[in-house]
C-alpha cells in the first residue's frame, strides 16, 4: 500500500468521523458549523469577508452557505452539512455547536495551569477572607466547587445526568439547556465584568462549543459517563447566572406563556385541517410549536421546531394524507409570519425537511 493511499484513506475516515458528528448534533437541534482543521476555532473568513468594517449582517457568504463568520454560519440544513464535511472542501474539518439558537447553556470548566488571581476575582460578587487559607485551590474545578458547596449543591463536574464532555486540556465541558424564555449569555472566568468563577466559561448565546467527538492536534473531546443529553439548568445555577449578569437585560417571554401567534400562523395551522383527522392533529402539533416561536425572537430552538415540522408534513404527504404543495405553503407562510425576513434560510429548512420526511411515509389510523 502506498503512503499517498494511506493518507488518502486516514483523511476519508476523519471526514467520515466529522460527517457523522455534525449530523448527530443537528439531529438534536443543534445547528452546527466548522472548525479550522486540527484547532478548537473557525476557519478564517473570505478575503471578502475580512474587508475593513465588514460584519456577518447581510453578508452573502452566510446566505449563499459559505462558512464565514464562524458560528453565525452554523446550519441545521442537511445539504449544507453534507457539502461542509462530506466532501473534500472538508477534510479535516471539525465541528462546532452554536449554542444561542438551540438554547444550550454549556459550563467550560479549564483546568490550565495558571497564578491564582486576586481573591475577589475567584468569584465574581463574593467576598473571599484573607484568613482563608487558599492552598490548593488551581483551576476551575475548584472554584466551581466551593461556589456549588457555598449554595448547598452539586458541583456541575459531577452532575452524572447530564451531556459531560472531556476536553483534550483536561478540562470538562457540562451541557445544560435553557429553561425556555431565558436569554443567558457567554463570558470567560477571567473577564472583570460579567463572569461565573475563575477558570469557568459560559458558553450559550453569542458563542460556541466544540462538539463531543470532535478531534484536535491535542486530542478528541470525548464524553463522560453514559448521559448524552443536556438536562435543563439547575435552579441554583439559574440564579448564580443571574446574579452574575448572565441573563438579558430584557428577558424574552417564556414559552409557556406565550402570546398567541399571529393570525396568518392560526390560519395556516387552520388550512391543515386542525382537528378533523388523525392526519391534521399531528402536522398542527408541530405547527403549533412552530408558530409559538413568534413569542420569542431567539432561543426557542424555532430552526429545530421547523425542520420537524417539515418533516411530519413530508411523511403524511408520503403517505397521501396532504399534497406535496399544499405542506410547502403551509409552512412557508407561517415560518414567514413567526421569522419575517428569514425566509431564504426557512426555505432550505422546509425543502430539506420535507424531503427527509416523504422516504419515511407517516403511518396513521385513518385517512383524512
Amino acid at each position: 500500500m502506498t503512503a499517498e493511499l494511506r493518507v488518502s484513506r486516514s483523511e476519508q475516515s476523519f471526514r467520515g468521523r466529522s460527517l457523522a458528528t455534525a449530523k448527530w448534533c443537528a439531529g438534536k437541534g443543534w445547528p452546527v458549523h466548522p472548525l479550522a482543521a486540527g484547532r478548537k476555532t473557525p476557519p478564517g473568513n473570505c478575503e471578502a469577508c475580512r474587508a475593513p468594517g465588514h460584519t456577518h449582517e447581510g453578508c452573502p457568504c452566510l446566505r449563499d452557505g459559505r462558512w464565514c463568520h464562524g458560528f453565525r454560519a452554523a446550519t441545521l440544513d442537511p445539504g449544507r452539512i453534507e457539502r461542509w464535511w462530506g466532501t473534500g472542501a472538508g477534510d479535516g474539518l471539525g465541528v462546532g455547536v452554536a449554542c444561542g439558537p438551540p438554547g444550550l447553556v454549556v459550563i467550560d470548566i479549564d483546568a490550565h495551569a495558571q497564578l491564582l488571581p486576586d481573591r475577589a476575582r475567584l468569584l465574581l460578587g463574593i467576598t473571599i477572607a484573607e484568613g482563608i487559607d487558599l492552598t490548593g485551590l488551581a483551576n476551575g474545578f475548584h472554584t466551581l466547587g466551593v461556589l456549588a458547596a457555598l449554595r448547598g449543591a452539586k458541583s456541575p463536574a459531577m452532575d452524572t445526568a447530564t451531556l459531560r464532555v472531556r476536553t483534550p486540556s483536561g478540562g470538562l465541558h457540562v451541557w445544560y439547556r435553557a429553561h425556555p424564555g431565558h436569554h443567558w449569555q457567554s463570558s470567560t472566568g477571567s473577564s472583570s465584568g460579567r463572569a461565573l468563577a475563575w477558570q469557568v466559561d459560559i458558553r450559550a448565546h453569542g458563542g460556541y462549543i466544540v462538539a463531543p467527538g470532535t478531534r484536535t492536534a491535542d486530542g478528541t473531546y470525548t464524553p463522560v459517563g453514559a448521559a448524552r443529553e443536556p438536562v435543563l439548568l439547575p435552579d441554583w445555577l439559574s440564579a448564580e447566572l443571574e446574579r452574575t449578569g448572565h441573563l438579558a437585560a430584557a428577558r424574552q417571554p417564556s414559552l409557556r406563556h406565550s402570546v398567541p401567534p399571529p393570525p396568518r400562523a392560526r390560519q395556516a395551522v387552520a388550512a391543515a385541517g386542525g382537528g378533523r383527522s388523525a392526519a391534521s392533529k399531528a402536522l398542527d402539533k408541530v405547527l403549533s410549536e412552530v408558530a409559538a416561536c413568534a413569542a420569542v425572537p431567539e432561543g426557542a430552538a424555532f430552526s429545530e421546531k421547523l425542520n420537524r415540522a417539515a418533516y411530519t408534513a413530508g411523511g403524511l404527504v408520503a403517505a397521501g394524507h396532504l399534497s406535496r404543495a399544499e405542506a410547502e405553503r403551509t409552512l412557508t407562510e407561517l415560518a414567514a409570519d413567526v421569522r419575517p425576513g428569514q425566509e431564504r434560510r426557512c426555505e432550505a429548512i422546509i425543502r430539506s425537511g420535507l424531503s427527509a420526511g416523504e422516504r419515511h411515509p407517516l403511518a396513521l389510523g385513518g385517512r383524512p
